[in-house]
């Protein structure tokens, strides 16, 4: 049987080496991309890839996710547990 189990899955900014929250279906995680009351989830919050104004969720900014022609958008990085 093969499983896959992906750990510590998180966004970060290349250039500032920023942490940018989980990424997560979980909207109930404090550190989810998805938790709307979260500092990562918010639609306020600064470092949230959700806030439409702030510098990694609006659609021009050069380090968003949501701006298609940016060059310095966050990465995502983690470490996974493969098996047969």
């Amino acid at each position: 049987m093969k499983y896959a189990i992906l750990i510590g899955l998180f966004l970060a900014t290349p250039a500032q080496a920023e942490y940018l929250g989980k990424l997560s279906a979980n909207q109930y995680a404090y550190e989810s991309t998805s938790n709307p009351y979260g500092p990562y989830g918010s639609p306020y919050s600064y470092k949230s890839i959700n806030n439409p104004y702030g510098p990694y969720g609006s659609p021009y900014s050069d380090t968003s996710v949501n701006n298609p022609y940016t060059s310095n958008a966050p990465s995502i990085y983690g470490d996974s547990l493969i098996g047969e």
